[in-house]
């Protein structure tokens, strides 16, 4: 059971327990989540977890194993109609590394677009930032750091890996 003033992360969603109601609904306890990205927003979340939509943030040691793998994750080849069923399918995923598939192919598109003196595409920049979202929300939660020092202390470490 976790405790008031824990992070959790909340399907995808990195979570601060702002409080435990006792027998609120149902006689059932619930958590009371506050998402890190929107303060106005509270969720109440049963305490059995018995969807398994809650978990504790992943370690450091398993955070710098994602980051290690990061130069070998392969970016998505699909069609361009069904680019955006991929990119859903791998955002409801529980693996950090398809988020990471997701950050890197639609950069990589982007930046073609961008080369080709074309607008970045709208289903890529979408997903793209959601990805960046919830991967950076729990690696700054993770570390300590803030989002921006989250994004420069990744991109720092997998640049020393790629050289």
């Amino acid at each position: 059971m976790f405790q008031v003033g824990n992070y959790v992360v909340y399907k995808r969603d990195v979570c601060k327990i702002e409080a435990i109601k006792e027998n609120y609904i149902n006689n059932a306890d619930y958590y009371v989540l506050k998402p890190v990205t929107d303060a106005s927003l509270t969720i109440d979340v049963p305490t059995d977890n018995q969807f398994g939509y809650l978990r504790k943030p992943i370690g450091k040691d398993e955070l710098n194993d994602i980051v290690n793998k990061i130069p070998n994750v392969e970016i998505i080849e699909s069609p361009n109609k069904l680019i955006e069923h991929e990119y859903k399918r791998l955002l409801n995923s529980e693996d950090h590394l398809d988020l990471i598939k997701i950050i890197k192919t639609t950069y990589k598109r982007n930046k073609e677009r961008l080369d080709n003196d074309k607008k970045i595409g709208e289903c890529d920049d979408y997903y793209f930032k959601k990805a960046e979202q919830y991967l950076y929300n729990e690696f700054a939660i993770v570390l300590n750091k803030s989002l921006s020092d989250t994004r420069k202390y990744i991109i720092d470490k997998v640049s020393k890996l790629e050289n």
